[in-house]
């Protein structure tokens, strides 16, 4: 799940069809409960019960059950999820609400429809404007394509071509800014599945042995980060109760004053973000302290 600008969405959402069609079909549950049917009606059915109005995926699959009983509903709402592009609508995504997972169609909740014109080159330079400098696989590690050296190749007149210290090739936008190596990059929190951290295949330029230590379950919740000087440091979490609200975070190492100065400003602009009615409290945990839960709600 992205959020993402609608403007951005409508144009980009049609270049990564290729991933979610993989997606679906490789699924061993979904992709083996499609076989047979005619995906295309299948989604213009999906379209037109979303365009009467938006609908959790449990209603959707019941709903084309009745056209399909001899198909699992979930796989029925899976397929539509993936060939039809489509929004969860609010209130879930909103910051201090929450609600069920609803889709609606993105053309008719946009009231636009997609665009044809936006090409896979322009997608590429969006990217790098981003997360430059970028190999080839970090490029395809973000969108879920592949093949992307060729469009890189062909965008090579455009760009500026570096080497990494294992002399794997970077490609970034020639007016990009790109620091010198000995400035030191400022505290910050990040949220979980922050796009910093999932939109490179090597992730060593922001990962550290540190929190590879921590032995987070592969598959289990994203820990939300702290970056000192642009590397994992720590994780945070956050609780609000009886009108109070508590940062705490959570060092794999013993932080200097210094650090702890920089996180305390910066964590005091977090807690005015997330709790500005609250009086606020920022705690550090011993390093290595592993309590991450947090009761918070999303």
């Amino acid at each position: 799940m992205h959020l993402i600008g609608t403007a951005d969405a409508l144009a980009l959402r049609p270049l990564v069809q290729l991933e979610l069609d993989r997606d679906l079909f490789a699924n061993h549950t979904h992709g083996r409960a499609m076989r047979g049917l005619d995906t295309g009606e299948v989604v213009a059915a999906g379209r037109g019960l979303l365009d009467e109005r938006p609908r959790t995926p449990g209603e959707l699959g019941r709903l084309l059950a009745q056209r399909w009983p001899d198909r699992n509903p979930a796989s029925l709402a899976y397929a539509v999820r993936n060939l039809l592009p489509v929004v969860q609508t609010t209130p879930r995504g909103v910051r201090g609400a929450g609600g069920r997972t609803v889709h609606a169609p993105l053309e008719s909740w946009a009231g636009a429809p997609l665009r044809a014109d936006h090409t896979i080159d322009q997608m590429v330079l969006r990217y790098l404007a981003a997360f430059g400098p970028a190999t080839v696989r970090d490029v395809q590690t973000w969108c879920g394509l592949t093949r992307l050296a060729e469009v890189l190749d062909r965008l090579r007149p455009r760009l500026a071509m570096f080497r990494d210290e294992n002399g794997a090739e970077l490609f970034d936008l020639p007016d990009a800014p790109r620091p010198d190596p000995q400035v030191s990059a400022p505290a910050r929190f990040l949220y979980d599945f922050d796009n910093l951290l999932l939109s490179h295949h090597d992730r060593s330029r922001v990962i550290t042995d540190g929190l590879r230590r921590q032995n987070f379950k592969p598959h289990g919740p994203v820990p939300r980060l702290v970056l000192l000087d642009g590397f994992t440091a720590a994780t945070w979490t956050f609780a609000t109760a009886h009108g109070r609200a508590t940062l705490t975070v959570h060092p794999f190492a013993p932080l200097s004053a210094r650090d702890r100065d920089a996180l305390t400003v910066e964590g005091g602009g977090l807690l005015d973000f997330l709790a500005a009615k609250a009086s606020h409290e920022i705690r550090f945990t011993a390093p290595g302290h592993r309590d991450h839960s947090d009761p918070s709600s999303r």
